[in-house]
């Protein structure tokens, strides 16, 4: 039996040698085999998140994309940007958020693997194979899981809309076992022909027949095309660490932003539990979320990252926050619902994964008989000719998901991440300075209540959402310093699914995947 998806996180001890932590048991349990037998962690991550597609079925899957953030002992790292890119072929109008038309962009996730397997073995002595590497990822589809709290509560909130999904119908459940016979097929046809089977095999022509039948504008050629880009992570000092985030066309430059703002203000003097402390997160948060309309394909569109993170800039926006007033929040709201999973091997080499669909469920269509829910990412992108990010044929749109990691002394520290589209710069920047300004360990930071700034699913308003028990007084302060707040419950699934592992400068390794998912995090 599975542990419990509130059980307490496993935390170091001096012995404490390797971990691994996602938001489903069985997926770190996955990760952990591999672990176990001597493989590195970007090949425990492999199986881990061939697990997660499985096991989170409305969080990410094959028919979606993946960013990754690496780095071996000694700090070098690299990033790999498995983002699907825009039909060469597209369609006119506005871009729907569901349903088949919104099937715009290819899946990037299954060519991740390949890319990050290849710098296993060229750079960590990676010797793991894919087929025992997707073993356990089979066995689940196949044998069948127990349905978690995750896909219960998104599946009832989805459920007035789930009959207008192609194929999804029947396939998916809200409670009891839940099986994915065509899913196990796929991942065999992986397995056996490698990834690459996804993109121009059987398999390939089989997911683009099964596009063409629901009126994707994706064809075989778009398939063939998807790559994963291999580039250099970047940079923001704070404090005594490095942080490191993957570059444009993802929001990895906002947390960096963020944290840059951050590092001129005195947030090791407020109290974490005072309006003070949060009042700077939230107008640290406004600052650089102003800039991220910039953001986009550096293909297509200027790359902003070096003026973003302009030392200078930073101060001024800094110097720009009320220390007593709230800033307006003009800001349009992304949806986008993701996954994260860490991992740290024997040898302290490090990664930090995100997979995701974009929207929880994706498009919800399902792709002919491969039993693949293809992501809706292609709402990402604007119609707005005059934007960065204006759709394209060959595009990759702005990307939400931004795993981090963080250096110390040049060395691996902090390996980190979050699910929640906007959120997720937003939780960063909470647990980072709750980590590193204050100290708390992974389990207690993930435990704080959180915030959420903008409109959600739930709630159109552009307020301040935060967890009930960060209490009514401090509630009331922040009302008062011109916050229009809106409370939602503690532990909310609003508040995102984050996880971090630390290392310590003697080597120990601490850990916890967040209470607000069905994971964990498993010490070897």
């Amino acid at each position: 039996m599975s542990p419990s998806a509130k059980e307490t996180p496993q935390t170091n001890s001096p012995s404490s040698s390797a971990m691994i932590a996602t938001p489903h048991w069985l997926a770190s349990q996955a990760g952990a085999k591999v672990l176990k037998r001597g493989g590195n962690a970007i090949e425990a991550l492999v199986a881990a998140g061939a697990a997660l597609s499985v096991t989170y079925p409305h969080f990410c899957g094959l028919g979606g994309d993946a960013v990754w953030l690496v780095a071996d002992e000694k700090g070098n790292a690299q990033t790999f940007l498995g983002i699907g890119q825009a039909a060469a072929a597209m369609p006119q109008g506005e871009i729907p958020l569901r349903g088949p038309a919104s099937t715009l962009t290819t899946a990037c996730l299954v060519d991740s693997w390949e890319k990050a397997l290849a710098y296993s073995a060229a750079e960590w002595a990676g010797s793991e194979q894919l087929p025992a590497l997707l073993d356990d990822a089979i066995a689940l589809a196949d044998g069948g899981f127990k349905v978690s709290q995750s896909q219960t509560f998104w599946y009832e909130f989805r459920r007035d809309e789930l009959n207008d999904w192609p194929g999804f119908a029947g396939l998916f459940r809200s409670g009891g076992l839940q099986h994915q016979p065509a899913l196990a097929r796929t991942l065999e046809a992986i397995a056996r022909h490698g990834t690459r089977e996804f993109y121009e095999g059987a398999l390939a022509r089989r997911i683009a027949s099964g596009l063409a039948e629901v009126g994707s504008p994706l064809s075989a050629a778009d398939l063939a095309a998807t790559q994963t880009d291999i580039v250099a992570p970047l940079r923001q000092a704070y404090r005594d660490t490095i942080l490191l985030a993957p570059p444009p066309p993802t929001q990895g430059i906002t947390t960096l932003g963020i944290m840059g703002v951050l590092g001129h203000l005195p947030m090791a003097d407020f109290q974490p539990d005072s309006p003070a402390y949060y009042h700077a997160l939230v107008e640290a948060v406004k600052q650089a979320f102003l800039d991220r309309h910039a953001i986009a394909d550096p293909r297509y569109a200027a790359d902003v990252a070096k003026h973003l993170l302009d030392p200078d800039r930073l101060v001024a926006k800094a110097a720009a926050i009320d220390p007593a007033w709230a800033l307006p929040w003009p800001q349009d709201y992304r949806h986008g619902d993701t996954a994260l999973l860490a991992a740290v091997d024997a040898n302290g080499r490090c990664a930090s994964l995100l997979q995701s669909l974009y929207f929880d469920w994706g498009s919800g269509v399902v792709i002919g008989d491969t039993g693949l829910l293809w992501q809706n990412r292609g709402a990402a992108f604007s119609t707005d000719p005059a934007s960065p990010n204006h759709i394209q044929p060959g595009k990759r749109p702005f990307y939400t998901l931004n795993p981090g990691l963080a250096l110390k002394n040049g060395r691996p520290h902090l390996v980190y991440g979050t699910q929640g589209a906007d959120g997720q710069p937003q939780t960063l920047s909470l647990l980072l300075s709750l980590l590193i300004d204050h100290g708390l360990d992974p389990a207690a930071a993930l435990a704080r209540p959180r915030f959420l700034l903008g409109r959600t699913f739930s709630d159109s308003r552009d307020s301040l959402k935060i967890e009930e028990n960060i209490g009514a007084e401090l509630v009331s302060a922040l009302a008062a310093m011109g916050h229009e707040i809106s409370t939602i419950d503690a532990l909310s699934p609003l508040g995102g699914q984050a996880g971090v592992i630390r290392i310590g400068e003697d080597g120990a390794i601490d850990g916890a995947h967040d209470p607000r998912s069905d994971g964990g995090a498993i010490l070897l």
